[in-house]
């Protein structure tokens, strides 16, 4: 009696035993099986769009096997984490299509891009629900309309890339205010208006050339932990001096191409900017940097600055200057540099200049090129310049107030 009942306890552990083992596995399962909100939304998605001919990035997208699994799809337990749709190698012809608005239902997504394509169609209002989204970029595509004013909830954003479509219409004041940003790349659209404020603490980069802003920008609009800034190719207009004075972490400063006015804050010249591009607007004014200048590259053309040029600009590596009014004697410093090929360019054509310190058989290094034409002066020396500094070699004694034969 004993021994049966010893071998029925033996049984018993055995059935339970087995029915532990098959709940384990069926919950192991059921973990790893997509939430069915993600996995319709993913179908959703996969029907507006398509492969561009030469593009084979669908090719893993078998609704028969699990979407975590599929090019693009990343997934924490049994949600959506990150969706990179295309194929992201250099070159990769992309997607073609419309976004769905069921991109909206992928709850847990803070990650999605889009390589360029052909992807046209509005961007989806749904793309606000996603409220732990961090990374939006959507670049080089065809996606056309206004930018939603309610991206303005996605409190978390911190990189912003719509550049390269055909957006329209003006940047919703209230993206401006989001408190994550770090990057904001619009460029190349077709944007109008005023540019908002932003007020993120970590912005570091905000890109908006080639598009058709207007109006002025004030001085604290912009925060000072700007790095990048390049709003060139648009109708920006009015002074700049106090924003600049402001934007000390600035490595690159693209104001070119717009109508910006008044004066230039001699330190701009000091922060660790790479390349400086201010040309083609209306400033004005001495320019006047309060030490040596360490940027390699600064184009000031165009422009209407005036008085004498800084010897302090001696250090810098390539440097335009020409069509303003500046006058007096081209610096010995500049000169000097430019004969050790330490400056590679140096464009002075169409200023007021009336001297420079150089004999007519100096021979300009092949690296290097200077242009003097179109001066208060006759060019000591013969050098080529480009084909748009015209053919005449002198200005008309007629505009200058002092002339060197």
């Amino acid at each position: 009696m004993a021994e049966k009942q010893i071998n029925g306890v033996g049984l018993w552990r055995q059935y339970w035993c087995i029915v532990l083992c098959i709940y384990l596995q069926f919950n192991s399962i059921a973990v790893a099986i997509l939430d069915p909100v993600d996995f319709l939304a993913l179908q959703s998605i996969r029907k507006g769009l398509d492969d561009f001919p030469g593009s084979n990035y669908f090719a893993s997208w078998d609704f028969t096997s699990d979407p975590c699994n599929f090019a693009g799809v990343y997934c924490d337990s049994d949600k959506v984490i990150a969706l990179n749709l295309g194929d992201p190698r250099a070159g990769a012809p992309g997607l073609t299509g419309r976004i769905d608005p069921a991109i909206g239902k992928l709850s847990a997504l803070a990650e999605l891009s889009i390589v360029p394509g052909r992807i046209f169609g509005a961007l989806p209002q749904s793309i606000s629900q996603l409220k732990g989204l961090r990374f939006l970029a959507v670049s080089r595509n065809f996606i056309s309309g206004q930018i939603p004013a309610s991206l303005s909830q996605l409190r978390n954003l911190r990189t912003l890339d719509l550049s390269y479509n055909i957006f329209t219409g003006a940047i919703p004041a209230s993206i401006g205010t989001l408190p994550e940003l770090t990057n904001v790349i619009l460029g190349h659209n077709r944007l109008s208006g005023p540019v908002p404020p932003f007020t993120s603490k970590s912005l570091t980069r905000l890109d908006l050339k080639h598009n058709d802003f207007s109006g002025t920008l004030a001085p604290n609009s912009l925060p000072p932990s700007l790095q990048y800034l390049s709003l060139s190719w648009n109708r920006l207009s009015g002074p700049v001096y106090g924003l600049l004075n402001r934007l000390d972490q600035l490595n690159y400063l693209d104001l070119s191409m717009n109508q910006f006015t008044g004066t230039v804050p001699g330190r701009v010249f000091t922060f660790p900017i790479t390349n400086l591009q201010l040309q083609r607007n209306l400033f004005f004014g001495p320019v006047q940097p309060s030490d040596q200048v360490s940027i390699p590259t600064i184009d000031l053309s165009y422009n209407r600055f005036s008085g004498e040029i800084s010897p302090l600009f001696s250090t810098v590596q390539n440097l335009y200057l020409n069509n303003n009014r500046f006058t007096g004697q081209v610096p010995g410093p500049l000169v000097d540099r430019l004969l050790a090929a330490n400056i590679q360019i140096l464009y002075l054509q169409h200023n007021f200049l009336t001297g420079i310190q150089i004999k007519p058989t100096a021979a300009i290094p092949l690296s290097s090129s200077l242009c003097l034409q179109y001066n208060c002066m006759v060019p000591p020396v013969e050098t080529p310049c480009p084909l748009k500094s015209g053919k005449q070699k002198t200005r008309p004694t007629a505009q200058c107030n002092e002339w060197r034969g």
